[in-house]
């Protein structure tokens, strides 16, 4: 299936409704809709994440194609589910407890959705039952993140609640996360910025990096 160019520039360029628009015309076409979320849309919002990366777009850029690929995504996760269609892997993703902040999870929780994770989004202050719950729901990677100095410390914990489950995966991230800290504390991986917490989860459970 080609790329669809409208719809690739309206999720780069943050074209909520058009995106709504283009993704029902398809639909109501009969297209494959698999075929058009790998070819089109999730290429598309990687592209935004790899332009954040090198500082070409900035946090208020990525939130709007984030937002007009839920638009699309709204339209097609039931006929995804429909499909059958099995997700990369279950991941579960909050603040840790204290922390109140979520625009950067926010992004985290579009982007994978957006490379075919299923997400179950914890939101912010969350104490280890939390997590733990996700994991009984099924959650394969436990993300973590934190905004504060004075709430990353909130991560060991967690991190070591889990230290003997050798099938989950965690993964932190946050402004006040470092490399240094992330192995110092013993998390699995670590993600620079929304973008690259694809790479980490994807790495945490190890998946070959996406297609650039």
């Amino acid at each position: 299936m080609k790329i669809n160019d409208e719809l690739w520039d309206a999720i780069v360029f943050g074209e909520r409704d058009v995106v709504a628009e283009i993704v029902q015309e398809e639909v109501d076409a009969g297209i494959d809709v698999v075929a058009m979320l790998n070819t089109t849309m999730i290429p598309a919002l990687r592209e935004v994440g790899n332009q954040f990366s090198r500082n070409e777009v900035f946090i208020p850029e990525m939130l709007v194609a984030a937002k007009a690929m839920q638009a699309g995504m709204d339209i097609l996760e039931p006929l995804l589910v429909q499909s059958g269609r099995e997700p990369v892997a279950r991941v579960c993703i909050g603040s840790v407890k204290g922390d109140l902040h979520d625009i950067g999870k926010n992004l985290v929780v579009m982007m994978l959705k957006g490379s075919g994770f299923e997400v179950d989004d914890l939101g912010v202050d969350c104490r280890i039952d939390t997590y733990q719950a996700a994991v009984d729901r099924g959650a394969q990677v436990v993300c973590l993140s934190a905004l504060l100095s004075t709430t990353r410390g909130e991560m060991r914990p967690v991190i070591e609640h889990f230290r003997d489950r050798d099938d989950i995966k965690i993964v932190v991230g946050g402004a006040a996360i470092t490399p240094d800290f992330a192995n110092e504390i013993g998390a699995d991986e670590f993600g620079v910025d929304a973008s690259d917490a694809v790479r980490a989860v994807r790495s945490s459970l190890g998946l070959a990096a996406a297609a650039a």
